[in-house]
């Protein structure tokens, strides 16, 4: 008895099933009709469980219903991936020793292209080798001419509609993309780190607060100082003017229950355009919001001369020297902490504000 080859018997089978028309509806027929499009998967991805296990479920729906005599679609395509694709056809043109940079906007969307035709079929091979009982005649690309007419048209019509709207807000920025991303793309690592308990001097006086921060190098955007309302501790120093170190400018000290009067020294620096709750306490006192970093993770001109143009980490590495060298640090603590690291290219997250699109989800929720 020969050994059963099951790769060589069900690609017969399913050429088979392509051959007769299996998977394709009849149209304008009065039956009843049963339709299910495929959730895309992403043009660079391979088949993973979670793909096998939901194509299966959708195509054990699909042939019950076409079994039943019902007149049945599953339509099937693949997503272009925007962030992923360009991740994908930058290493390979880096391999050839080819920066995108030097090709410019429009010759390195023609090799996106290029690399989409050569291997978009990947994944689609994939679905039909798991028995995929798609209508593969009208497999679709989310980039397909009419596809991206349709999602300009929403894209308008929701703009008309006053369903979304460009705003100047805080985002998780990826300095290495050099672009917004979601919520649902940052991955939060715990970190070894340090804590840096640095001296803030009162105008005028030897008095000092000592606040910790993870994150030196933002306190050149720092725009208040907070303590709050119910620490008797620091309740003469509300309303006073305190030195931000090195930046050598003066800001309020303000009085906010955000500060936590057992954590820390219970003073916290307000640095609105570089944390998301800092923010939130910008706005509610009307504080100056002062971005300190350029889209590359570089500091920008808001800063010091001696640190303009340098990579934010190489930034706190010299601040923080500056700093002991100023007797300004009390101390500096190893801890775990969790970072934000963009899941696609691994960098450290930065909160920047930049004008982004959103959607109004509370008005949409009511329509």
């Amino acid at each position: 008895m020969k050994k059963y080859n099951h790769k060589k018997v069900e690609n017969q089978i399913y050429k088979l099933w392509e051959k007769k028309n299996c998977f394709k509806p009849i149209k304008n027929t009065k039956k009843k009709k049963f339709i299910i499009v495929i959730p895309p998967p992403n043009v660079t991805g391979k088949l993973h469980m979670g793909h096998a296990l939901n194509n299966s479920i959708q195509d054990l729906l699909v042939r019950f219903n076409r079994n039943r005599g019902v007149e049945t679609l599953w339509q099937p395509g693949t997503d272009h991936a925007g962030i992923a694709t360009q991740l994908v056809v930058e290493k390979k043109l880096l391999e050839k020793n080819i920066h995108k940079n030097e090709l410019g906007r429009n010759k390195f969307i023609k090799e996106v292209w290029k690399w989409k035709k050569k291997s978009g079929n990947e994944i689609t091979n994939q679905l039909k080798k798991l028995g995929s009982s798609c209508d593969w005649s009208r497999d679709r690309f989310t980039m397909d001419k009419g596809l991206s007419k349709a999602v300009i048209r929403v894209f308008v019509d929701l703009y008309n509609n006053k369903l979304i709207y460009k705003d100047l807000k805080l985002s998780n920025w990826d300095p290495k993309l050099r672009t917004a991303i979601s919520d649902l793309e940052v991955l939060q690592k715990e970190t070894k780190g340090k804590l840096y308990y640095i001296k803030y001097y009162l105008k005028n006086s030897n008095k000092f607060l000592v606040i910790a921060t993870t994150r030196p190098e933002t306190l050149f955007g720092d725009t208040a100082v907070a303590v709050n309302p119910n620490d008797r501790r620091y309740a003469d120093y509300i309303g006073e003017d305190i030195r931000i170190p090195i930046a050598n400018k003066y800001v309020k000290v303000i009085a906010d229950e955000y500060a936590d009067p057992h954590q820390g020294s219970g003073v916290v620096k307000i640095t609105p355009a570089h944390d998301f709750n800092d923010y939130e306490v910008g706005k509610k006192h009307k504080l100056e919001i002062k971005n300190i970093l350029n889209f590359d993770g570089t500091l920008n001109e808001n800063v010091p001369p001696n640190y303009k143009n340098i990579d934010r980490f190489i930034a706190r590495k010299k601040l923080v020297e500056e700093l002991e060298t100023k007797n300004l640090i009390e101390k500096i603590e190893d801890i775990n902490h969790t970072i934000p690291y963009g899941d696609r290219s691994g960098e450290i997250l930065e909160p920047l504000l930049t004008k982004q699109w959103f959607v109004d989800a509370k008005k949409l929720a009511k329509k």
